[in-house]
């Protein structure tokens, strides 16, 4: 093994490394921020004899990563990037034929072991950072496990981290070594000084930074989640740092490469810097100078949604993991200090890892090149965390969409054609579908400034970014000119006859025909053809567009924020969506009108272009309708007539009594049937203000067997037949159960108490005076006749003398008048 002048605190675990690799084809890496792993491991391995002859591939999360890694290892051999050490990046490779570690991004990598499953000529691949878990890094390992299991049993597998479970990856790998190194970083003093939650992050931020200037001394890095807030906090600083030896330098990745180098940079002589910057800055990155380090606590991640085939922006919490990483940074070189704007009993409630992208991203990339792998279903391979079903399911559906993938899940030509332009699939269909209009180039040049953020600018308006990106004489936008250059030239070209001339709107419906987006509302509200709304800025120029296509958002489901997107005009409207729209005539209960609403018109997906009011048909279907918006707003609100409330009682107290027999016409029970026993008697009605008690009837008629309404009259009638032969009405909903209310005098002469339920059930007796006032409650006429009447007797004969008021009623003749005729 190769030796080396400076220490690293990793050189203690080279040698166990390089031993585990003799033995076995793989082996994970644990090692903390700056134990210099990223720079010597590769360096260490390139002279062991599984590696003679060939190259080292090592992976990084970021192209700043990548060329940062590559020049501190050439500058280590004496050398020039290119020639031991070599790097291949979109924008920026130079390898030759002396190359023998490719230091790649990630997604380099993935289309290296694609195009080439046998990874000719390399004998193994380190992924550095892993912990990141980028989906084109889990893709990455998934494929090449996969090939070392059946085309390469020799290639080497190294997965290295700061923070990571190793034990899982090791498992992941078939149970290999865990190499550790402890790391020899500088103490770092961490404090929590907190902010206020009602204040915008850069004010915050901004103050910390003029705090910890004033204070101490060194260079500062900033972790701000985003471009915006990092613009934002330089705008403030420089407004408030007179100091002309403070240089304010933003680091984010929509950069161009020499500003991004020119911020990693350390400080002149003499000079302090501020560095604001992403996560991109996290990992794999020393800044000299640095020793303080002001976290905000944020980051901002993709999320996609696939029930609207939408991945948003958003604004998260940093786990764990992250935040220890960032502090990390302030003691790569010196003593450091760590400035955490949030209060110490908040790192509880952080989460322990970041989302892996695999759980949260877009899954067609990943479902096309595993279709390019001959895997229909990427869980058959080997990832950390298997990619969701949903997400998988979504991106499946779009990809045979556009014809990608056929119906069994294999890649199709179209899906070859895609994959060949190096593009996500969307981007590539709207590159090969331009080209067939002849705006093949206009459609490459839409896809450039999508992929390379920040080129063209960061406004929202798309089309501007492409006319700026066509003057852009930087040399990143001349080298995304070259490779759009490459993508317009795969695509087919168009006849004289067939050009369309689309505008930016129309090309770019050609990849996001779901994100089609029409005014609504108030300025800058917009509806999207999947049913999402979006809100762009009211003062922005695009919120004068009737319609839009959106590229990106940002923000919840319930308040998205439109990024990027292109004006669209009617005529590309009709043109690239004209086969989408479809008619549709609708029927609906509307719970406010309490009534059917009947619409017919023309859609764009969840748009509605056109629209008219039609007549409601009088058919079971809208029967049915109209029976469910009645059961969601409440059985109750049905014109019950109180004949019909009383039945309904009556069944329900026999149902109480003899279980099992009975329908239940109680309003949860009617409700959740409501289109079975209803919306038969309402076929006609198009409102419950045109539902009449007679079609109430009808239903309750049907819905209680000839038999049972017979027991119904016979075991729980509706009126009580006194002696007298007067009738008095049961109620069936007192609380004492079923109840007459009746004089006193008309049940002289009843010897048995009477009784409903084919004589199981008492029923109740609230007894009368002959001025209607009750006197008592009872269940047992005899036993009352012969107990308390002689009290009661006494009472009423001084207060109605003229009445009669028997000693023993039972056997007097009962009356409805002040005494019995004759009397």
């Amino acid at each position: 093994m190769r030796s080396f002048e400076t220490a690293l605190p990793i050189d203690d675990a080279l040698e166990p490394l390089a031993a585990a690799l003799r033995q076995r084809a793989a082996a994970v890496v644990v090692a903390p921020p700056g134990a210099g792993k990223t720079t010597r491991v590769p360096l260490a391995l390139l002279d062991e004899p599984w590696a003679a002859g060939r190259k080292l591939v090592m992976l990084e999360p970021r192209r700043l990563a990548a060329r940062g890694a590559a020049a501190r290892m050439a500058a280590t051999l004496g050398e020039a990037v290119g020639e031991t050490v070599g790097l291949r990046v979109r924008l920026g490779s130079k390898v030759s034929a002396r190359t023998r570690i490719e230091v790649v991004t990630e997604g380099v990598f993935s289309r290296m072991i694609l195009d080439d499953p046998m990874l000719d000529g390399v004998a193994g691949v380190l992924f550095d950072e892993y912990h990141e878990r980028s989906l084109d890094a889990d893709l990455g390992l998934a494929l090449a496990l996969d090939a070392q299991s059946g085309l390469r049993e020799d290639l080497r597998l190294v997965v290295m981290s700061a923070t990571l479970d190793g034990a899982r990856v090791a498992a992941l790998m078939g149970d290999v070594p865990v190499i550790t190194s402890e790391g020899r970083a500088f103490a770092v003093e961490t404090r929590y000084p907190g902010r206020d939650p009602r204040a915008r992050i850069e004010d915050e931020v901004a103050s910390a930074c003029l705090t910890a200037l004033a204070q101490e001394k060194g260079s500062i890095l900033v972790f701000l989640p985003g471009q915006g807030e990092i613009l934002r906090t330089a705008e403030r600083l420089g407004q408030r740092i007179a100091d002309p030896a403070i240089d304010i330098a933003p680091l984010y990745g929509a950069m161009e490469m020499a500003e991004q180098d020119r911020a990693v940079k350390p400080a002149a002589p003499g000079r302090r810097k501020i560095v604001l910057a992403t996560s991109l800055a996290e990992t794999s990155l020393t800044i000299e100078g640095v020793r303080m380090v002001i976290d905000s606590g944020l980051a901002r991640v993709p999320v996609y949604e696939p029930d609207v085939g939408v991945t948003r922006l958003a604004t998260v919490r940093a786990s764990r993991a992250a935040v220890d990483q960032r502090r990390g940074r302030a003691g790569r070189t010196e003593p450091g200090l760590c400035l955490r704007l949030w209060d110490e009993a908040g790192m509880g409630a952080l989460p322990a890892f970041a989302t892996p992208e695999i759980l949260a991203a877009d899954l067609a990339p990943l479902l096309l090149d595993c279709a390019a792998w001959g895997v229909t279903d990427p869980r058959s391979l080997r990832f950390l965390d298997a990619p969701p079903a949903p997400a998988l399911a979504e991106a499946g559906r779009m990809l045979r969409g556009i014809e990608a993938l056929d119906e069994a899940g294999r890649i199709t030509a179209m899906g070859r054609k895609l994959r060949g332009l190096a593009l996500p699939p969307r981007l590539a269909r709207m590159v090969l579908k331009a080209g067939e209009t002849g705006a093949g180039s206009e459609a490459a040049a839409i896809a450039a400034v999508l992929v390379e953020r920040g080129l063209g600018g960061d406004g929202a308006d798309i089309a501007a970014r492409v006319e700026r990106f066509g003057r852009d004489r930087s040399p990143r936008a001349q080298d995304m000119r070259r490779m759009a250059e490459g993508w317009a030239r795969t695509a087919p070209g168009a006849g004289p006859d067939i050009r369309l001339g689309l505008g930016v709107g129309g090309l770019l419906a050609l990849a996001y025909p779901d994100r089609i987006a029409r005014a609504r509302g108030r300025p800058g509200a917009y509806l999207l053809a999947n049913g999402r709304g979006a809100e762009i800025e009211p003062h922005d120029p695009l919120a004068r567009s009737g319609w839009l296509v959106v590229a990106e958002m940002q923000g919840s489901a319930a308040a998205s924020r439109i990024l990027s997107a292109a004006a669209l005009d009617e005529a590309d409207l009709a043109v690239v969506a004209g086969a989408a729209m479809t008619d549709f005539d609708e029927t609906a209960f509307d719970p406010a009108a309490r009534a059917l609403r009947r619409r017919a018109g023309r859609k764009l997906g969840m748009i509605t272009l056109q629209e008219r009011a039609m007549p409601v048909e009088p058919d079971l279907a809208s029967a049915i309708l109209l029976a469910r918006g009645i059961a969601a707003l409440g059985i109750e609100r049905l014109p019950w007539s109180r004949a019909q409330m009383a039945l309904r009682g009556r069944a329900a107290f026999l149902s109480a009594a003899d279980p099992g027999s009975w329908p239940d016409l109680a309003d949860g029970a009617l409700a959740r049937d409501a289109e079975a026993w209803l919306a038969p008697h309402i076929i006609g009605r198009s409102g419950l203000g045109a539902i009449q008690a007679e079609d109430l009837g009808a239903a309750l008629d049907a819905l209680i067997p000839w038999d049972l309404a017979r027991r119904i009259e016979r075991e729980a009638p509706s009126h009580f037949e006194a002696p007298t032969g007067n009738r008095a009405l049961v109620d069936y909903e007192a609380d004492a159960g079923p109840t007459v209310s009746i004089r006193v005098q008309e049940l002289y002469g009843l010897k048995e108490h009477p009784a409903l339920a084919g004589g199981r059930v008492p029923l109740v007796l609230e007894l009368l005076s002959p001025a209607h006032r009750p006197i008592q409650v009872t269940r047992d006429l005899p036993g009352f006749w012969r107990g308390s009447w002689a009290a009661v007797k006494a009472e009423m004969k001084g207060r109605y003398p003229r009445h009669l008021w028997p000693d023993d009623p039972a056997a007097a003749l009962p009356t409805a008048r002040a005494k019995p005729r004759g009397a």
